[in-house]
């Protein structure tokens, strides 16, 4: 490589081994051992960690065993679509839509190995980073740490280095990349793709954009879960956020993790879009230089929600919303009766906690996030002229 990524790049197989043996002998691994395996198996796992010599070993051996045990624990199952698009051998960028900060690259890299397909390197904010803890097991399995924080200056250069990186994976053939299609998770249940990404993208390029682009062969997927990962969580965040800018407290993005990996989130589906050809490339390239950014997250964006999974909380959300029937034939009675339950159950444990919210707007805010995605995608097939329920 051209440049020096040594403090973004991920771990290779000498600094793993030895950061594994540092996860090993960390105390909070305990509480992780318990709720993946139970009590019985925390000094099996120490020891295991302990032997493994590289980043495949603990991707094969670990990885792969711990994010099956949390959708075997926490999901009723995963679908997976569009793996024909990666069987080729060929290196991609892999954008998605983002809603778990942990399973949805976690997930993608379960995916890619089970049907022996090369894993990626991930992208993740070094916000996320809470720990040395964290850091070891991140960085042992793959991560790009992406740098968010410093002065203008040092956000441009370390967004120049990052992007040279990425681009210099793809093109020498070295491995594939994934990272959001914007900064944090959707809270709000619209996947929108951020300019400034593609802007980011543009940085190592030559100037010119068809060409920077497809050789970046950039392939959406479209990630959707049953059950909203942190929604509560979420709803209190843009409750907040209304009101006054939303400042998080230290240890929050830890608290997301854990409860995104732990909460049940019914069916999941993960679907790999075709890429982003040539000819809609030049179609994006044809309008005035910020205009192009727009165009292209637009068919980003198309090909996420033309392949998004709709779930009946999706459905049920919407209806509660729009004070009608349109989607009824998507649900059950009984679905809506167990939705509205646990919708109940979560409010009221986030007002106990916080009697000055109110709790009919809260309310509105948490159907939201699951009735936006209807909403989008049937701006999508029928414009908003359309009566009909998205498919």
């Amino acid at each position: 490589m051209n440049k020096d990524y040594s403090n973004i790049m991920p771990y290779d197989d000498r600094e793993t081994s030895d950061a594994l043996k540092r996860v090993a002998s960390a105390p909070e691994l305990k509480a992780i051992s318990d709720f993946l395996y139970g009590p019985e198996h925390e000094t099996e796992l120490r020891n295991r960690l302990r032997g493994l010599d590289g980043v495949y070993q603990f991707q094969s051996s670990v990885m792969a065993g711990v994010i099956q045990a949390i959708i075997d624990k926490t999901s009723s199952g995963l679908s997976v679509n569009g793996l024909e698009y990666l069987q080729d051998g060929r290196k991609h960028v892999l954008v998605s839509n983002h809603r778990d900060i942990i399973l949805d690259p976690a997930i993608i890299q379960l995916v890619l190995f089970n049907h022996h397909i090369s894993t990626t390197e991930i992208a993740v904010g070094d916000n996320l980073i809470a720990n040395s803890l964290i850091e070891d097991i991140f960085r042992s399995n793959r991560m790009i740490k992406v740098i968010r924080g410093g002065t203008p200056r040092e956000k441009y250069l370390s967004s120049s280095l990052l992007s040279s990186y990425m681009r210099e994976n793809i093109t020498s053939d070295r491995c594939s990349v994934w990272i959001a299609q914007r900064n944090g998770r959707s809270k709000d249940g619209h996947d929108v793709t951020e300019q400034g990404l593609l802007k980011m993208f543009e940085m190592s390029g030559s100037g010119d954009f068809v060409k920077d682009f497809k050789e970046l062969s950039i392939l959406p997927i479209a990630i959707s879960y049953q059950y909203e990962p942190c929604d509560f969580l979420k709803a209190r965040e843009l409750y907040i956020s209304r009101r006054e800018r939303y400042v998080k407290k230290p240890g929050e993005d830890t608290v997301s993790i854990l409860t995104g990996v732990r909460q049940d989130k019914g069916s999941i589906a993960f679907h790999f879009c075709p890429e982003i050809t040539e000819h809609e490339l030049s179609e994006c390239a044809s309008y005035e230089k910020n205009e192009r950014f727009k165009a292209l997250a637009g068919v980003i964006d198309g090909r996420i929600y033309d392949n998004y999974r709709l779930w009946d909380t999706n459905y049920m959300a919407y209806d509660m919303l729009e004070g009608g029937e349109t989607c009824a034939s998507r649900y059950t009675p009984e679905s809506r009766e167990h939705f509205l339950q646990r919708m109940e159950k979560g409010l009221s444990a986030v007002v106990e906690k916080d009697p000055d919210i109110d709790r009919d707007e809260l309310a509105e805010i948490f159907l939201s996030i699951y009735a936006n995605p209807v909403r989008s995608v049937r701006a999508r097939q029928a414009g908003d002229r359309g009566t009909s329920c998205p498919a």
